[in-house]
């Protein structure tokens, strides 16, 4: 079965991204994360999203596309990405879930 581990981060969080003292730590700790899911073979995708500063919302509204800056929903946690795993049932995507950096 497939399963999507999704990665909501705060705003603290996402500027550790860029912060000279805190980005190797921060990036470090996802390069291995996703390296530990290709070599056990369950990886079968994912991707790093852009900060919400980043963000463009599109949505129809009566037959309509309204495009706006920044995200849909002002929230204290922000979607940073996701992880797609394909394990043999749901104990097993928790088991994966539990071990992302953003858990």
């Amino acid at each position: 079965m497939q399963y999507s581990i999704i990665v909501y981060e705060t705003d603290a969080e996402l500027a550790a991204r860029n912060d000279p003292q805190s980005a190797a730590a921060y990036w470090g700790a996802y390069l291995a994360y996703s390296k530990a899911l290709s070599e056990s073979g369950v990886a079968r995708g994912g991707a790093g999203l852009l900060p919400p500063s980043d963000a463009t919302t599109v949505r129809l509204r009566d037959g309509r596309r309204q495009v706006q800056d920044g995200p849909f929903a002002d929230t204290k946690e922000k979607l940073g990405g996701f992880f797609l795993i394909e394990v043999d049932d749901l104990d097993k995507a928790l088991e994966w879930a539990s071990r992302c950096p953003a858990a």
